[in-house]
């Protein structure tokens, strides 16, 4: 069992120093180191075979052209402009500010003075309809002491109050003057 141990871990230092191997020609090949140029000429060799320049493209490249005198000589000058950096102007006024006239709010349309208050609401209560052979229909009403009253279509009642009309479910009364109509529901209001 020892030397099969022995024997992996030698195998592993061999693929440990083989990675490293290869990883430094790799990096060496990528890091943009030139490539050999191969000094055997065009017929030597036919075009495409490894080592041989297949197209002008492969040739080694050629330095560019620097000229150093060109470096000292006069440079033109800048022209002559108005334009100015720091330079500030003044603020371009306001434009006049545009006058709205106020909105035309209608006069009161006046009114008519108030006519007199309405007249109170008549105090009686309508607590039934009485039907009798001699007369069509009376309506039972009461007032607010518990005094009763009773009265067909037109007669006064309590001497300050008309029954205008008899109806199946309400009556209607006004004022001996005429005015305050008003219907009181079978309820009593």
């Amino acid at each position: 069992m020892g030397t099969e141990r022995s024997r992996l871990l030698i195998l592993g230092a061999l693929v440990l120093v083989l990675s490293v191997v290869l990883y430094r020609t790799w990096t060496d090949a990528t890091a943009g180191a030139p490539a050999p140029v191969v000094a055997a000429s065009a017929k030597a060799l036919p075009p495409g075979r490894a080592g041989g320049p297949a197209t002008p493209a492969a040739a080694a490249p050629s330095t560019p052209d620097v000229h150093l005198r060109a470096l000292d000589d006069q440079r033109p000058q800048p022209a002559a402009t108005d334009r100015n950096l720091f330079r500030f102007r003044t603020k371009a006024a306001p434009p006049a500010p545009v006058r709205v006239a106020p909105p035309v709010i209608p006069r009161p349309v006046p009114t008519a003075p108030p006519g007199p208050p309405p007249p109170p609401p008549i105090p009686l209560r309508f607590i039934g309809i009485v039907e009798a052979p001699q007369r069509a229909r009376l309506a039972a009403l009461i007032d607010t002491t518990g005094r009763p009253y009773h009265g067909a279509e037109g007669d006064v009642i309590a001497g300050q109050y008309r029954i205008v009309k008899i109806g199946v479910e309400s009556i209607e009364m006004v004022y001996l003057d005429g005015r305050g109509r008003q219907t009181i529901r079978l309820n009593g209001s």
